[in-house]
């Protein structure tokens, strides 16, 4: 799963940077979240993922039952990144339901 979802969005962003025109919608932060992330999912074996939208927005991807740890993660090393030191926790819905 996390290769999937890492490799899907550094394609995405590949693909853009190498048309024509190009244009790279990644800022220098992605790429240290990116890192960080990377580290940490190293150093503690927890299976925390990124996956990113069409600008320079980092999702982060976790299991529910690492959501402190990670959640703690993020606001000692990834919220300096963020703009305004803003982040938004969100988690799965769930589903469509039929309005009348």
């Amino acid at each position: 799963f996390i290769k999937i979802v890492e490799s899907e969005a550094l394609t995405l962003h590949a693909m853009m940077m190498t048309s024509m025109p190009y244009f790279i919608l990644m800022k220098p932060n992605t790429l240290e979240i990116i890192n960080k992330i990377w580290s940490f999912r190293n150093n503690t074996q927890i299976p925390v993922c990124f996956t990113l939208d069409a600008g320079a927005n980092v999702h982060v991807l976790y299991p529910n039952k690492d959501k402190e740890t990670v959640l703690q993660f993020i606001k000692d090393e990834l919220v300096g990144y963020c703009q305004n030191g803003q982040y938004l926790c969100d988690e799965i819905g769930n589903g469509a339901t039929q309005i009348e």
